[in-house]
C-alpha cells in the first residue's frame, strides 16, 4: 500500500514537473520585433520586462523610421510588428490606444476644428486659417514620412489615403516636428499630427505649442479611449496567423496586467484595470 502510494507520488510529481518543463519550453527561444514609430518607449520595457520572466527567451528589437514592419514580418526578417493598422494576412492584436493630435503654435487662436476640416486643410482644400476662424497666415502642412504607421491610421481616419498636400513638409521624428512648428513664424503657421502621449507630454513641459480639440472634444486619455476624440488609432501587434508559442506569449505578456500597466506609462491601455 505504502509503495503504491509513494509511485502514485512520483508519478504525479513528474507529471507536474513535466507541466512545467513544457511551459518554459513554451517560452524559450528568439524573437524579432520590428517597428519605426514612436511605441518604442512602451516595446522596450515590455521586451525586457518578458524576458526577466522568461529567462529562456530572448527578445530583438528592431527599430529603424524607414523600415516597413509589417513586410518584415511577412518575410520573416521579423515575428511582430508594431502597427497602428491591419495588414493582409497578418493577425493583429490590439495592445493600447494612442490618439492622434493636432499641433499648432500657442499663439494660433484656432479655437478648434471639426474632423473634416482636419481632412481638408490636409489635403490642400483649407490652406488659410482664417478659413477655419484663425489668424490671417498661411497653412504650412507638416506631414510624416509615407512608412510611418501614424501617416496609415491618419490618412485612414481622415479619408485622405494618398491625397495629402504635395507641398507639405515631411518630417520623421516628433522633436524635429515640434521644433519646426515652434519655429514657423507669420505669414505661414503650421500644422503637424503627432502621437497624442507626445503631444501631451510637449504642452504639459512648456514648450509653446497646443493642441487642438476637434469636433469639441479635447484631446485627452479618458477621450480618446471611449472614442469620443476622433482621431486614435490602436497600437496593433502583427504576426502571422500560423501559431508560435513564443509570439503568443509576448502577446498575452503584453494583456496581462503587468503588460498594461507598462503599456499605461505612454498609452492608454486596451484592457480596463
Amino acid at each position: 500500500m505504502i509503495a503504491r502510494l509513494i509511485l502514485s507520488l512520483s508519478l504525479s510529481l513528474l507529471f507536474s514537473c513535466g507541466i512545467v518543463l513544457d511551459a518554459l519550453a513554451d517560452v524559450a527561444g528568439s524573437l524579432t520585433i520590428a517597428g519605426n514609430g514612436p511605441e518604442l518607449t512602451t516595446i522596450e520595457p515590455l521586451a525586457r520586462a518578458f524576458e526577466k520572466a522568461n529567462p529562456r527567451a530572448y527578445l530583438d528589437i528592431v527599430w529603424d523610421a524607414n523600415s516597413r514592419p509589417a513586410e518584415m514580418v511577412k518575410s520573416g526578417q521579423a515575428q511582430i510588428a508594431v502597427a497602428g493598422t491591419e495588414a493582409p494576412a497578418l493577425s493583429a492584436t490590439p495592445i493600447a490606444w494612442d490618439g492622434i493630435g493636432v499641433l499648432v503654435h500657442l499663439s494660433n487662436f484656432t479655437k478648434d476644428i471639426t474632423k473634416q476640416q482636419v481632412a481638408e486643410i490636409f489635403s490642400g482644400k483649407i490652406t488659410l486659417w482664417s478659413e477655419v476662424g484663425g489668424p490671417e497666415t498661411k497653412i504650412l502642412v507638416i506631414d510624416r514620412p509615407r512608412n510611418q504607421n501614424i501617416r496609415d491610421a491618419f490618412e485612414s481616419q481622415l479619408g485622405i489615403t494618398g491625397k495629402i498636400a504635395g507641398a507639405a513638409k515631411v518630417i520623421g521624428f516628433d522633436e524635429q516636428v515640434v521644433k519646426t512648428v515652434v519655429g514657423t513664424l507669420p505669414p505661414l503657421s503650421a500644422v503637424a499630427y503627432l502621437s497624442l502621449s507626445q503631444g501631451l507630454s510637449v504642452v504639459s513641459g512648456g514648450v509653446p505649442v497646443r493642441l487642438l480639440p476637434i469636433d469639441k472634444i479635447e484631446p485627452e486619455g479618458p477621450t480618446v479611449k471611449d472614442g469620443r476624440y476622433p482621431l486614435r488609432r490602436p497600437i496593433l501587434l502583427l504576426s502571422k496567423k500560423e501559431p508560435h508559442p513564443l509570439v503568443e506569449a509576448f502577446i498575452q505578456f503584453a494583456l496581462s496586467p503587468t503588460g498594461q500597466q507598462l503599456v499605461a506609462e505612454t498609452y492608454i491601455p486596451i484592457k480596463d484595470k
